[in-house]
């Protein structure tokens, strides 16, 4: 199992977050650990593909028409025993 340390937090966070794990009858590092699963857990907006990712990077890269599609075209190696 992983660990995290988190620096840095406020004293007011830290104070409820103690007195929300004596709510429920838990430690500190318990509720730290439920509150964390939970968050990653929360159905969100799906994440698009990697592929999305990169190229919403490169919308403005200044290519003002299409690229062609490739598929369907023959491929020729190119010639390596010059």
């Amino acid at each position: 199992m992983g660990q995290l340390v988190v620096r840095n937090l406020e004293s007011s966070v830290k104070t409820r977050l103690q007195r929300r794990a004596q709510q429920h009858g838990r430690s500190m590092e318990e509720e730290v650990r439920d509150i964390l699963r939970n968050a990653v857990n929360e159905p969100g907006i799906p994440s698009p593909g990697l592929g999305s990712e990169i190229s919403s990077l490169f919308t403005k890269a200044g290519l003002e028409s299409d690229i062609p599609e490739l598929r369907g075209s023959e491929i020729t190696p190119p010639a390596l025993d010059q």
